[in-house]
C-alpha cells in the first residue's frame, strides 16, 4: 500500500528564525534576548540593532559630570554611540515605501527645515485658486445659496474654508477693525413700534437699554493713526431685557463687495503690501486700487471712502448705518424690511485732508481723545436712531436689489423715521478689559428681528463668531463681563477654555427628566426667537446655486447718485482724493483702469481725475449689465454733509485763543466765557504755559504752549488784543503757522482789536479793518458783539468759500 505524501518538514534554519521574525512583530512584548536577526528581515534586525545600540550604553557615563563647578564651566561632550544600522532610528520599518506626499526616507544627519526658504516659497503663476485641501475652485465670487436670492448654505465649504482661514491670520488683534475706541451709554425709545416688531428695545415709549459702542477705524493696526482715509466701523451693542443684540455697522451705509465669498480678498488688498508691509492703514497703494478696479460693484463705495466721509472730525460728528437690509417682525410674525441710520446731534463734519494729515502726526489719538474729552465734560455725544421701512413689494419695485450690500434706499423713496435716541454718556474703567475684550457678533439678535438674505451679511454671521474664538480665546468669551448679557442665561453648554459658570448637577442634555426637563425650550409662545418662514419671493431657477440676482450686476447708478447728490465743494474733494490716491499707484494701468470705471458712474469726475493725473481719459469700461435698469432717484439732497450741519450748536468744539505778555486779559476772558457757556472748550496758548502778564492786570494762565499743541488740532482760533502781546506773537514762527492753518482749513478766526495786525502779518484775511473780510473771518473792538458773531461763524463749522486747489495760503 502507498504511503500518502505529506508536506516535507521545514528547514531547520527557517524553524529557528520564525520566533525572531515573530518577536519582531509586536509593539507590547518581547523575549528576554532577541535571537540573531535572520538575513533580510528588517523587523528582526532592527530589533537586535536596537538591543545592540542600547547595551552599548549600560548607564549614564555623564551624569557624574553634572556636577561641581569645575565640571559646570566645562561640560562633557554628551555619552552615545554609533548604531549598526539606520534601523534604529527610524520612526517606521515603512518609510521605504514612497509616495509623491511622503517622499523618500529622510537624508541621513539631514534636517531640510532649514534650508533655504526655497522649500516653502510658491509660486501661483498659471496655476488655478484651490481650497486649503487643494480643491480647485470653479467659483470665487459667490456663496452657495439656495436660489440666487436664498440664504447661504452651510454646506457651503468654500466659504467656509476661507472665511475660517481669514478669521484666524492674526491673534489676538483684530485682524479689521483692531484700532478703536468706546463707550458707556444708553438708547431711549421714543414710542413703541407694536405694528413693527416685539424687539426688546421698541416696546415702550421712553424704555432705557443700556449700551456699549465701539467706533473703529478699519485698515489699521492697532497702534495706528485714528485720522486716516478709511471707512469707520459704528458698532453698538444692546444689553436688552431679552438678550444681547449687536447692531455691527459702519459710518457709511454701503461697502466694497456683495458676496462675503470677497470680503478676505478686499482686505488682503487694502492692508498693507505683504512683501513690505507698507502702506499702513493707507488705501492709496497698488493692490487695493488693482482689486478695486477689477470689481466694479466697489464703485458706488468708493465714491464715499474718497469723500470727506472717510476723514470725519469726530466719532461724534459722525453717521452710522447697518449697511444690510435687516427685518422686522411684529407679535403676529408679519415682517418688514428695515434700514437703520444713526444721525448725530451735533451734526455730521468732517476734516480736510491737509488736516487730516497733519493731525495725525501731532495727536494720532486725535478720536479718541476727544470721544474721552467730550464725555469727561458732560458735552455727551448723541445720534438719533433712524428706520427705513419697507415691503417685500415695495422692494421687489426698487431698480436695485435690496440684498445687494453696494446699494442705499434713497430717502426719497423710504423716509427715515425717528424711533429713538443713543447717549454716550459714561468711559469704560478699563480700555483692555471693556474696549479691547468687547466682542460684536452679527449674530447676536433678539426676538422681534430678523435676518435678510444678503450674501455678505450671512458671511458675516459665521465669520464673527469665529473670529472671536480665536481672538478671546475658547469659545466662552460671552462670559467676559464686557460680553455678558443683562438677560438670564441657561443652556447645555459646558466646558470650554475660561469657563466661568459653575452649573449645579448631572444634567447637560436636552430633552431631560432627570432635572425636570430643565431648562426647556421656550417655543414661540414664551417669545423663544424664531425666523421668519418666508424670506423672500419666490422666484429662483434651483435650489442651489453659485450666482447673484441680475440686479447685482448694476454697479453705478448709485455712485453716480452720490456724486451729483455732492455740493461743488466735496464733488471737488473727491476728485482730489482720486487724484491723491491714484498718484500713490506705481502701475499706471491700474490707473488707467480705474479712470476707465469712473466714467461710468460721472464724465465729470473722471476728467477732474485725469487732469489731476496728467493723463487721457481711457474708454469706458465695459458693463456687466446689458441694459440698467432707470434709477428712480437722481439727486438726493440727504447724501451731502451739508444737508446734516446738526443742532447749530458749539458744544464739544476745541477753540485756541492766543496769547503773549501783554494781552488785553479782559477781552479775552470775555470770549473765554462766551465760549464756555456754549458748551465749547476753549483753551489758551502762549509762547510758554503757565502765568500770562497782561496788560490791564487781569489773571491769566495758558494751558497749552504754542509748540504742544498745533492750530490744526483746533475748530477755530482767537487772536487777542494788546500791542506788545501782538507783537510777541509777531516773534513767533507758531503763530504764523496757527493762523494760515485754520485759514486754509476754512475755519472760523475771531481778531480782536489789535489783532488783526497777526492776519495782516500771515497774509490771510483782510487788509483793512474797513474792508469786507473774507468768509468766517470775524474783526471786533467789542469782546461781546465779536464772541456773538464768531460763535455764530464757529456754528457753520468752515467756510469753504475760501478754500482753493492748491492753497493759496
Amino acid at each position: 500500500m502507498a504511503k500518502t505524501p505529506t508536506t516535507p518538514p521545514a528547514k531547520k534554519s527557517a524553524q529557528k528564525s520564525t520566533p525572531a521574525k515573530a518577536a519582531a512583530r509586536n509593539t507590547d512584548s518581547g523575549p528576554a534576548r532577541p535571537s540573531p536577526a535572520p538575513a533580510g528581515d528588517a523587523a528582526a534586525r532592527r530589533m537586535e540593532d536596537v538591543q545592540t545600540t542600547a547595551a552599548a550604553l549600560p548607564f549614564n557615563a555623564n551624569k557624574a559630570g553634572e556636577h561641581g563647578a569645575a565640571n559646570g564651566l566645562a561640560p562633557e561632550v554628551g555619552q552615545h554611540v554609533t548604531p549598526p544600522s539606520r534601523l534604529v532610528t527610524g520612526s517606521t520599518l515603512s518609510e521605504a515605501q514612497t509616495s509623491t506626499k511622503v517622499g523618500t526616507q529622510a537624508a541621513e544627519g539631514g534636517n531640510p527645515t532649514v534650508a533655504p526658504l526655497d522649500r516653502v516659497r510658491v509660486d501661483s503663476s498659471g496655476q488655478p485658486l484651490t481650497t486649503n485641501q487643494g480643491v480647485r475652485i470653479a467659483d470665487n465670487q459667490n456663496s452657495l445659496k439656495a436660489g440666487t436670492r436664498g440664504p447661504v448654505l452651510l454646506e457651503d465649504f468654500i466659504l467656509r474654508d476661507k472665511l475660517t482661514h481669514f478669521d484666524h491670520e492674526r491673534i489676538p488683534e483684530r485682524i479689521v477693525h483692531a484700532r478703536g475706541s468706546a463707550a458707556h451709554g444708553f438708547f431711549e425709545a421714543y414710542e413703541a413700534l407694536p405694528e413693527l416688531t416685539t424687539a426688546a428695545p421698541f416696546k415702550a415709549a421712553g424704555k432705557i437699554t443700556p449700551v456699549f459702542v465701539r467706533f473703529s477705524t478699519v485698515q489699521g493696526e492697532r497702534g495706528s493713526k485714528d485720522t486716516a482715509r478709511d471707512v469707520r466701523g459704528f458698532a453698538v451693542k444692546f444689553y436688552t431685557d431679552e438678550g444681547n443684540w449687536d447692531l455691527v455697522g459702519n459710518n457709511m451705509p454701503v461697502f466694497f463687495i456683495q458676496d462675503a465669498m470677497k470680503f478676505p480678498d478686499l482686505v488682503h488688498a487694502v492692508k498693507p503690501e505683504p512683501h513690505h508691509q507698507m502702506p499702513q492703514a493707507a488705501s492709496a497703494h497698488d493692490t487695493f486700487w488693482d482689486f478695486v478696479s477689477l470689481m466694479p460693484e466697489s464703485t458706488h463705495m468708493l465714491m464715499w471712502v474718497m469723500s470727506d466721509r472717510a476723514i470725519p472730525r469726530s466719532y461724534a460728528t459722525m453717521q452710522g448705518f447697518g449697511v444690510h437690509s435687516y427685518r422686522m417682525v411684529n407679535a403676529d410674525g408679519e415682517s418688514v424690511f428695515v434700514k437703520f441710520h444713526w444721525n448725530p446731534k451735533f451734526g455730521t463734519h468732517s476734516l480736510t485732508w491737509d488736516e487730516a494729515v497733519k493731525i495725525s502726526g501731532a495727536d494720532p489719538d486725535y478720536h479718541r481723545r476727544d470721544l474721552w474729552e467730550r464725555i469727561e465734560s458732560g458735552a455727551f455725544p448723541e445720534w438719533e436712531l433712524g428706520i427705513q421701512v419697507f415691503t417685500e413689494d415695495e422692494a421687489a419695485r426698487f431698480s436695485f436689489d435690496i440684498l445687494d450690500a453696494t446699494k442705499i434706499v434713497p430717502e426719497e423713496l423710504v423716509p427715515v423715521r425717528p424711533i429713538g435716541r443713543m447717549v454716550l454718556n459714561r468711559n469704560p474703567d478699563n480700555f483692555f478689559a471693556e474696549t479691547e475684550q468687547v466682542a460684536f457678533c452679527t449674530a447676536n439678535i433678539i426676538p422681534g428681528l430678523d435676518f435678510s438674505n444678503d450674501p455678505l451679511l450671512a458671511g458675516r454671521i459665521h465669520s464673527y463668531v469665529d473670529t472671536q474664538i480665536t481672538r478671546l480665546g475658547g469659545p466662552n468669551f460671552h462670559e467676559i463681563p464686557i460680553n455678558s448679557p443683562i438677560a438670564p442665561v441657561h443652556n447645555n453648554q459646558r466646558d470650554g477654555m475660561h469657563r466661568q459658570a459653575i452649573h449645579r448637577g448631572r444634567v447637560s442634555y436636552e430633552p431631560n427628566s432627570l432635572a425636570g426637563g430643565c431648562p426647556f425650550q421656550a417655543g414661540a409662545a414664551e417669545q423663544g426667537f424664531t425666523s421668519v418662514a418666508a424670506r423672500l419671493r419666490a422666484r429662483e431657477d434651483q435650489a442651489k446655486v453659485r450666482a447673484k440676482p441680475e440686479l447685482f450686476a448694476e454697479h453705478y447708478n448709485q455712485a453716480r447718485l452720490f456724486y451729483e447728490s455732492q455740493s461743488p465743494v466735496e464733488q471737488n474733494h473727491i476728485a482730489a482724493a482720486f487724484r491723491f490716491e491714484l498718484s500713490k499707484v506705481t502701475v499706471p494701468a491700474i490707473r488707467e483702469r480705474m479712470l476707465a470705471s469712473l466714467r461710468n458712474a460721472s464724465q465729470d469726475l473722471a476728467a477732474k481725475v485725469a487732469a489731476g493725473l496728467n493723463m487721457p481719459l481711457p474708454e469706458p469700461m465695459p458693463k456687466a449689465i446689458a441694459r440698467a435698469p432707470r434709477p428712480e432717484v437722481k439727486v438726493s439732497p440727504a447724501l451731502s454733509l451739508f444737508a446734516r450741519p446738526g443742532d447749530g450748536s458749539i458744544a464739544g468744539r476745541k477753540i485756541v485763543m492766543l496769547a503773549a505778555d501783554g494781552v488785553v486779559g479782559e477781552s479775552l476772558l470775555a470770549v473765554h466765557a462766551a465760549l464756555f457757556a456754549q458748551g465749547a472748550v476753549p483753551r489758551i496758548a502762549a509762547p510758554r504755559i503757565g502765568p500770562v502778564q497782561t496788560a490791564d492786570g487781569v489773571a491769566l494762565q495758558a494751558d497749552v504752549s504754542l509748540e504742544n499743541e498745533p492750530g490744526f488740532l483746533f475748530d477755530a482760533l482767537v487772536l487777542p488784543d494788546g500791542e506788545a502781546a501782538v507783537n510777541a506773537l509777531l516773534r513767533d514762527g507758531h503763530t504764523y503757522e496757527f493762523i494760515r492753518d485754520q485759514y486754509r482749513h476754512c475755519k472760523s478766526i475771531l481778531a480782536l482789536g489789535t489783532g488783526l495786525q497777526l492776519l495782516q502779518a500771515a497774509g490771510v484775511g483782510t487788509a483793512t479793518a474797513t474792508e469786507v473780510p473774507d468768509p468766517g473771518i470775524v474783526v471786533a473792538d467789542d469782546a461781546a458783539t465779536g464772541a456773538a458773531d464768531f460763535i455764530e461763524a464757529v456754528a457753520r463749522h468752515r467756510h469753504f468759500q475760501r478754500e482753493t486747489d492748491p492753497p493759496m495760503v
